[in-house]
């Protein structure tokens, strides 16, 4: 009775037996199909967040197993791109930055990479024209995530010397990366320009005016020039307008000035109008930033009525008129010699004359006093001592001595 039943079972269980081995069979390339989709996942997103900002890679190992699971092989992962940091926006202030002044430099950098940088170190090189204002050039940054956008700001001075136009600014990323299990290292210099200006001192004087400005004669005006600004001046060019005078070419082209330079502007013209002139003297130029100036100077002048026409024939009759002999100026000179020693020696004999006849009544007046005190003379009549009397008082002229003369 009991052996018909363990006839039955063994088939039962053999049936079972197959249809798992079956079932096995069919699911083991499913399983490692999946397995090989469970490492590829696994190799794509090594990295994972670690502390103090940094980041670490995980190896994953990848096993491929056949149907049969007799053998199996690793597949290495496969690495992203080298992953790169640029600059998006950049300021520096408005307009251009003047020669010697100071700005802040700002700009914004985002990691265009699939994967994270780390330790990145940032420099600023601001070249000839620019310089760090204090504090340092470099700047240090822990971590910046795929994608990831950060701001940092430089304080710079642009040099007194410094050309104008756009200088060029260098910004350097260097960094650490991880990709596919290994640590890698990349440097990025990236170039922005920052224009800079030097100032307008391109000086030009007030016009020289002439005085003697006379209707129908030529005059000139000038005004002097010098750039003493550090930046050429270019295309200066002058023009004069107005009224009541001609000139040949009333605009004038000077071409560039360097820094330094100097020169004259003149303009020739001839009135053609007398009385009050007004004119204006107009000149343009380009700053060293290429931007155009004007300076305008007003100009006066007082135009002279013509000088009248010498008629003809009075012309001819100071043509006619003999001129000074060449023998009339030594004439001349002698006969005024001759004169002058005539009449030096006129005045010695009128002297000598006069010295005579000063001699001759002191001569008398002593013969006088000699005569009076003899005996003789006592016999007189009354009336000619009286005489005599009247001879003795009568003053005494004393002619003094003529200088040059002998006494």
């Amino acid at each position: 009775m009991n052996r018909p039943r363990i006839i039955v079972v063994k088939p039962i269980i053999a049936l079972i037996a197959l249809a798992a081995l079956i079932v096995a069979c069919v699911s083991a390339p499913v399983c490692a199909m999946a397995s090989g989709r469970a490492a590829a996942a696994a190799a794509a997103d090594t990295i994972v967040a670690g502390d103090a900002g940094t980041r670490h890679a995980t190896p994953v190992d990848d096993t491929d197993q056949n149907a049969g699971g007799d053998s199996g092989q690793s597949a290495a992962p496969i690495a992203g791109p080298v992953p790169n940091v640029i600059i998006t926006n950049f300021t520096y202030g408005d307009g251009s930055v003047p020669a010697g002044g100071k700005f802040d430099l700002g700009f914004s950098f985002q990691n265009k990479g699939s994967v994270a940088v780390q330790n990145m170190v940032i420099g600023v090189d601001g070249g000839d024209g620019l310089t760090i204002a204090g504090g340092t050039n470099t700047f240090y940054v822990p971590q910046l995530a795929a994608g990831a956008t950060q701001s940092q700001t430089a304080p710079m001075q642009a040099l007194i010397d410094a050309k104008s136009g756009a200088q060029a600014v260098v910004v350097s990323f260097r960094y650490e990366y991880v990709d596919a299990g290994q640590r890698s290292s990349n440097s990025v210099d990236e170039k922005i320009s920052v224009p800079v200006s030097q100032p307008d001192r391109f000086q030009i004087n007030d016009p020289v005016i002439p005085d003697d400005a006379q209707n129908g004669q030529e005059s000139t005006i000038t005004l002097a020039y010098v750039n003493k600004g550090k930046g050429d001046i270019s295309n200066v060019e002058a023009t004069m307008d107005g009224k009541g005078f001609d000139t040949v070419s009333k605009t004038q082209y000077l071409g560039n000035v360097a820094s330094g330079g100097s020169g004259t502007i003149a303009y020739a013209f001839t009135p053609t109008d007398s009385g009050d002139l007004d004119a204006k003297i107009t000149v343009t130029y380009e700053d060293s930033d290429g931007q155009q100036k004007t300076k305008e100077f007003p100009v006066k002048l007082t135009v002279a009525e013509p000088a009248p026409a010498m008629d003809d024939t009075a012309a001819d009759m100071q043509d006619e008129q003999p001129g000074t002999p060449v023998w009339l100026l030594p004439t001349v000179a002698a006969v005024a010699i001759v004169a002058i020693v005539v009449i030096v020696v006129l005045v010695k004999r009128h002297r000598k004359k006069k010295r005579s006849a000063m001699d001759e009544q002191w001569d008398a007046w002593q013969d006088d006093q000699d005569g009076s005190d003899k005996p003789e003379a006592q016999g007189h009549t009354a009336e000619q001592p009286a005489a005599d009397d009247a001879d003795r008082q009568a003053p005494t002229e004393v002619i003094a001595p003529q200088p040059g003369e002998r006494s």
